[in-house]
């Protein structure tokens, strides 16, 4: 199959295994044989560059991530019944561009094959190349999240991990009306491309706005009167406070919380409608005792054990 042609497969010794039977862990339930593709429900696809970052001006680093969190998520305790993949990494490609084209692909051709999709980066570039085959895939009919601290809409003479949003809204492959900024912070952003996005209709949602309305509420209420019938969620981890996620490319004072990080795993593994959940921007080079890859991987094992909770009832 030309997915398995585009990625590596996953490091072995990355699948933490406790040889207890009272106390299983994910690393010993994961498949990563591709002949056990088939039947996977959810699959697991790492985009290890940080080019996109490098351009931007950022701190390189990111491209160690997914194996970094993978390392951490392997560790923690199986969920009954999961049915999970791991598909390792997409080739890195001479340029960011060429990787994009690539990773779209695979991505798009594992959507396509009915799987539920964790996409790890790498820099937020990444949401380029993921939501455009989301888009594809459900013809534009789509609900979109970008959870960050910036708006990622700048104008660039190059794609880089600060342009994918408006890409995005450019290629009319996102519709504004169904797209929400949730997260971001004022300081952190010009007030140009909060014009930009309020012209195009996008919804915006401060750091201030999130804590007023309170997340869970704010996430649910949005979830309930949206109606397309599927969903991408990107999720920057420099939306979430230094204190609890010190590794990243671009760290803030202030933040979601790491427990409002998670409870996001768990609204987005719990709605059928989603597609794609992608986590970018973790930097292992500044992580502090692991902090921020760990609670990467506690996020995922929310949003996993909520989806096969959804598939039980």
């Amino acid at each position: 199959m030309t997915i398995f042609e585009n990625t590596t497969r996953p490091n072995e010794s990355l699948l933490f295994k406790r040889g207890d039977a009272n106390d299983i862990r994910l690393g010993e339930i994961v498949k990563t044989a591709p002949e056990d593709y088939p039947t996977a429900q959810i699959v697991l696809l790492g985009l290890p560059q940080d080019d996109g970052v490098k351009r931007n001006g950022g701190r390189i680093g990111a491209s160690q991530a997914p194996d970094v969190i993978r390392q951490a998520l392997y560790k923690l305790v199986q969920i009954p019944d999961l049915s999970f993949f791991d598909m390792g990494n997409t080739v890195i490609q001479p340029d960011l561009e060429a990787t994009h084209s690539v990773h779209q692909s695979v991505v798009y051709d594992i959507l396509s094959d009915d799987k539920l999709l964790i996409v790890l980066g790498g820099g937020n570039d990444i949401s380029y190349p993921d939501c455009s085959a989301v888009s594809d895939l459900a013809q534009g009919d789509l609900l979109v999240f970008n959870i960050d601290a910036h708006f990622d809409v700048r104008i660039a003479d190059e794609r880089n991990s600060g342009t994918p949003y408006r890409q995005l809204i450019e290629e009319k492959l996102i519709p504004p009306h169904h797209f929400h900024e949730v997260g971001y912070q004022p300081f952190a952003n010009s007030p140009t491309y909060l014009d930009y996005l309020l012209e195009k209709g996008v919804h915006t949602h401060s750091l201030a706005g999130v804590h007023d309305i309170g997340l869970d509420q704010l996430l649910r209420r949005i979830l309930s009167e949206s109606t397309p019938n599927a969903i991408f969620w990107g999720l920057d981890m420099d939306v979430v406070r230094s204190a609890d996620a010190p590794g990243v490319s671009a760290p803030n004072p202030t933040g979601l919380t790491g427990e409002e990080f998670c409870l996001i795993g768990s609204i987005a593994g719990g709605d059928k409608r989603t597609r794609l959940f992608e986590i970018s921007e973790m930097n292992p080079t500044y992580d502090v005792d692991g902090r921020t890859a760990k609670l990467a991987a506690v996020t995922i094992w929310h949003f996993l054990q909520a989806h096969t909770h959804h598939i039980r009832k």
